[in-house]
C-alpha cells in the first residue's frame, strides 16, 4: 500500500502584524512531514492525498496541499515528443489570510533523468509559466526539458494576475504578497516541489537542481543563487531584471520624459532613428550585416541630434516636428533620457545609487513589421500610445509597470497619478521606495557559498534590449569580478551579450541557444562552455553568431559567409 502523508491542518496565528516591509517572526508546526521515508514510490493519483506541513517549508507559510493530479499521456513525434508524465497542481497557503496563495505546477516524467528544473516568471508574474515548454531563448529543434526527462516546476510567485497579466501590480498592497514576489516564493516553491519529487520517485534527493529564467525570471535565477545557494547546482539568468526597484525608478524617469508634450515618437519616427543608427554603426563590427555588434563604439559616436538619414539630417529643421522622417528636439530629449542613467539624490536600503541607460541606437523601439511577433515586441518597447494619466494599456510596457508599482507598491492608492511622482525627488514616498529596494534589488555579489558547492551561473543579455538594460547586467557581472576576483569568477560564471537581440524576442535577431545543455555539461561533466554559438530564428533564420565572453564582441574576420559564426572572432 502506498503510504499517505497527511498533516493536521491548523489555523495559524500571525505573531506580529504584517507591516509595510515584511513579516516578523516565524511559526513552528509539529506534524508529520511529507519527506518521511516511503517504502515505494507514491503513484500520481495518490499524490492527491498529500499535504505538506509548514515545518517542511523553510520559510513561514501555513503549509501546502496538492489540489489536483493528472497523468498526461505521451504526445508528439521527433523533438516535439513528450513522454508520459504526472502533472501535479499544488497551493502554498499564506500566513496572512487576506494574502493570495502561491499556486504551482510540478511535472514528474515517467522516464526521469534524476534532475529538477525550475522555470522563472516574467513581469509581475501572476501566472504559472509553461512548465512543459522550453527555456527562455531556447534552441530550435531540441526537445523541451520535460521531454528530456527533467522534473519541471514553477509557480505564479504568490498572486494571480488580472487582465493586465504580467503588468498587474495590484497585489502590491499586501505585504506578504510583495515579499513572496520579491523572492520568498522561490524558496517555498522549491521546497514543496522537492518534497513531491522525493515522494513520487522514492528518492532522498534530486541528482541536480537547476533554475532558468529571463527578465523577472532572470532576477529570480540570481535570487536563488544569492539567497539559497545550497539548493541549486546551476542557474541561467537571461536578461535579468536583478535590481528591480531601481529599474522601476528608471522607468518612472523615462515615463515622465515621454509624457512631455511632443516627446513621444510614432512608429515611423522610430524606424527613421533605427535606419540612421544602422547606417552609422552597422559597419563598426567589420561588415554591414544588419546587426550592430560593436555597441560601445556606436553609443560613443552616434548622436540623434547630428546624425544623418540617407544623407539628410535626422533632426527636424529648427527642432520642430515636421514629419515622420525626422525627430523633433522634444523627441531627441526623451530618447536621450532612455539612453542615460538615473542617479539617486538619496540613499536606499539596497545600496544602489543609479540605474544605467539603455542601448537605444539600433534597437527596435517598436517599429511596424508584418511578423506575428512584432506587436508583442512593440508592446515591450515604446508601445503605441504615449504615457498619460490615467495610464493607457497601450503605453510603453515600462510606463504601465511604473504606474502599477507607484499605485500599489509605493502609495497603495489606485487613483494616484504616477506621473506626479519624481523618482529623483520622491518627497514623502522616499522611505517606502527605499524599503522596496531592500526587498526587490537582488544585488548580492559574494556568491562564495554557491561557488564552493560547485554551482555554475550562465548569464546572457541582448544588446538591443530597451526594457531591461544590458548595461545593468554588465555592471552586475563586473561587480562579481570586483567582489570575488576575476580568476575565481571565471571558474563558475559566464556572461554573453547577443547582438540585435531585444527583450525576450526580436524580429532583428531572435536568439536561440541551448543554455540548459551548456549548464548541465558544465555542472555534470565539468565541461566549461567553449566556442558556443547562438542562432537567429526570425531575422535571418539559421544565421549564427559566436557567444562572446563579455567584454569581447563579435567582429567579422574579413572573409566568409556573414551568416556563419565561423566568419566572426571575439575581440575586445
Amino acid at each position: 500500500m502506498i503510504t499517505r502523508h497527511l498533516s493536521q491542518r491548523r489555523r495559524l496565528r500571525l505573531i506580529s502584524q504584517l507591516g509595510a516591509v515584511g513579516i516578523l517572526g516565524a511559526l513552528a508546526v509539529t506534524a508529520v512531514t511529507a519527506s518521511a521515508a516511503t517504502p515505494k514510490p507514491v503513484a500520481c493519483a495518490d499524490l492527491l492525498m498529500t499535504d505538506i506541513t509548514a515545518a517542511s517549508i523553510a520559510l513561514p507559510t501555513a503549509g501546502a496541499k496538492v489540489t489536483a493530479t493528472e497523468v498526461i499521456a505521451a504526445t508528439g513525434t521527433g523533438t516535439a515528443a513528450v513522454g508520459t508524465y504526472c502533472k501535479v497542481s499544488a497551493t502554498i497557503l499564506p500566513l496572512d489570510r487576506s494574502a493570495p496563495t502561491i499556486k504551482l505546477i510540478v511535472n514528474l516524467p515517467t522516464h526521469w533523468n534524476g534532475k529538477g528544473l525550475m522555470l522563472g516568471g516574467g513581469g509581475y508574474d501572476g501566472t504559472i509559466p509553461a512548465t512543459q515548454g522550453n527555456v527562455p531563448a531556447g534552441p530550435v529543434g531540441v526537445s523541451a526539458p520535460l521531454a528530456q526527462g527533467y522534473a519541471t516546476f514553477s509557480s505564479d510567485s504568490g498572486h494571480q494576475a488580472n487582465k493586465l497579466g504580467g503588468q498587474d501590480g495590484s497585489f502590491g498592497t499586501n505585504a506578504e504578497a510583495v515579499i513572496n514576489f520579491s523572492s520568498d516564493a522561490l524558496k517555498k516553491t522549491h521546497d514543496v516541489a522537492l518534497q513531491l519529487i522525493k515522494l513520487h520517485y522514492s528518492v532522498d534527493h534530486a541528482q541536480r537542481m537547476y533554475f532558468v529564467g529571463g527578465s523577472t525570471g532572470g532576477r529570480e535565477a540570481l535570487a536563488v543563487a544569492q539567497r539559497w545557494p545550497t539548493d541549486w547546482d546551476g542557474v541561467v539568468a537571461m536578461y535579468p531584471a536583478w535590481n528591480a526597484a531601481t529599474l522601476d525608478l528608471q522607468f518612472g524617469r523615462i515615463t515622465r520624459a515621454f509624457a512631455a508634450p511632443g516627446a513621444y515618437p510614432n512608429q515611423a519616427k522610430r524606424r527613421a532613428l533605427f535606419d540612421a543608427a544602422m547606417q552609422a554603426c552597422d559597419k563598426l563590427d567589420g561588415v554591414a550585416d544588419g546587426l550592430i555588434s560593436n555597441v560601445q563604439a556606436c553609443n560613443a559616436q552616434f548622436n540623434p541630434a547630428t546624425a544623418k538619414l540617407n544623407g539628410q539630417a535626422l533632426r527636424c529643421p529648427n527642432g520642430a516636428d515636421t514629419g515622420d522622417q525626422c525627430l523633433s528636439d522634444a523627441q531627441i530629449k526623451a530618447l536621450n533620457t532612455l539612453n542615460t542613467p538615473l542617479t539617486f539624490n538619496y540613499p536606499v536600503q539596497s545600496g544602489e545609487t543609479q540605474y544605467p541607460g539603455f542601448n537605444v541606437w539600433g534597437s527596435d523601439l517598436g517599429m511596424v513589421n508584418a511578423h506575428a511577433l512584432q506587436p508583442r515586441i512593440t508592446s515591450l518597447a515604446l508601445g503605441t500610445a504615449p504615457p498619460a494619466n490615467p495610464m493607457p494599456d497601450a503605453a510603453p510596457y515600462a510606463s504601465v509597470f511604473w504606474d502599477q508599482w507607484v499605485k500599489h507598491f509605493v502609495t497603495r492608492d489606485p487613483n494616484f497619478n504616477s506621473l506626479s511622482l519624481d523618482p529623483q525627488q520622491p518627497g514623502k514616498w522616499q522611505q517606502r521606495i527605499s524599503e522596496l529596494t531592500g526587498l526587490q534589488d537582488i544585488n548580492k555579489t559574494d556568491l562564495s557559498v554557491f561557488y564552493m558547492r560547485g554551482g555554475k551561473l550562465l548569464m546572457a543579455h541582448g544588446q538591443a534590449d530597451v526594457l531591461v538594460s544590458t548595461r545593468a547586467t554588465a555592471q552586475y557581472y563586473e561587480r562579481l569580478q570586483s567582489t570575488m576576483g576575476r580568476e575565481k569568477v571565471d571558474k563558475f560564471v559566464r556572461y554573453y551579450e547577443i547582438p540585435g537581440y531585444g527583450h525576450a524576442l526580436s524580429t532583428i535577431f531572435n536568439a536561440a541557444w541551448d543554455s540548459l545543455a551548456a549548464l548541465d555539461n558544465w555542472v555534470d561533466q565539468d565541461r566549461a562552455p567553449q566556442n558556443l554559438t547562438v542562432t537567429d530564428s526570425i531575422g535571418v533564420p539559421g544565421r549564427t553568431r559566436p557567444l562572446c565572453d563579455y567584454p569581447t564582441w563579435a567582429r567579422y574576420r574579413g572573409t566568409g559567409d556573414v551568416n556563419l559564426a565561423a566568419s566572426f572572432e571575439c575581440v575586445k
